[in-house]
């Protein structure tokens, strides 16, 4: 088992860090709305300061921040990633602008492999795997994926084709 750290005590992870976010969160709204006026620095620390600790005694609304704190880091690591893709693929605009489909290719190539790696990373894959192949449906799903890749395929074709008379 992984060592715990000392950031990972209950007194930082259930008091200490909600109550700083709430802090500094109420304190900076205070400073920009001026509230209770011009220059009104210590009554502004002191409001956060007691709402903060209003704040930390409630354990559920502890837990919902806590949460939304996790899902935002997550999140914003995925964003992350997804852009880095999109730079790379698309890094020098002006070489695939002659060459649309390319740069769509590649679009949706690295979007199948952002989720699929999210999907290893997060261990779901087993479960997919035990959902699709012990249910019955792999079958199901995969005519009817077919299905609609052949559908969207031809409709690519005849968009594009309408695309080219009115052109001409």
């Amino acid at each position: 088992m992984a060592d715990v750290i000392f950031l990972q005590n209950d007194l930082f992870t259930k008091f200490l860090f909600p109550f700083l976010l709430a802090f500094f969160i109420v304190f900076a709204i205070l400073e920009r709305t001026k509230l209770f006026g011009e220059g009104k620095k210590q009554l502004n620390a002191l409001t956060a300061f007691v709402i903060g600790l209003i704040f930390v005694t409630a354990v559920y609304p502890v837990l919902v921040v806590n949460n939304l704190i996790l899902f935002m880091t997550v999140a914003l690591v995925a964003i992350f990633v997804i852009l880095m893709i999109w730079g790379f693929i698309m890094g020098d605009y002006t070489k695939f602008q002659s060459n649309k489909i390319l740069s769509w290719i590649l679009i949706v190539i690295a979007g199948v492999a952002f989720i699929a790696a999210v999907i290893w990373a997060t261990g779901w894959y087993s479960n997919l795997a035990n959902f699709f192949s012990n249910t019955g449906l792999s079958q199901t799903i995969a005519t009817n994926a077919v299905f609609v890749i052949v559908i969207a395929v031809a409709l690519a074709l005849v968009l594009k084709g309408a695309k080219e008379v009115k052109k001409g």
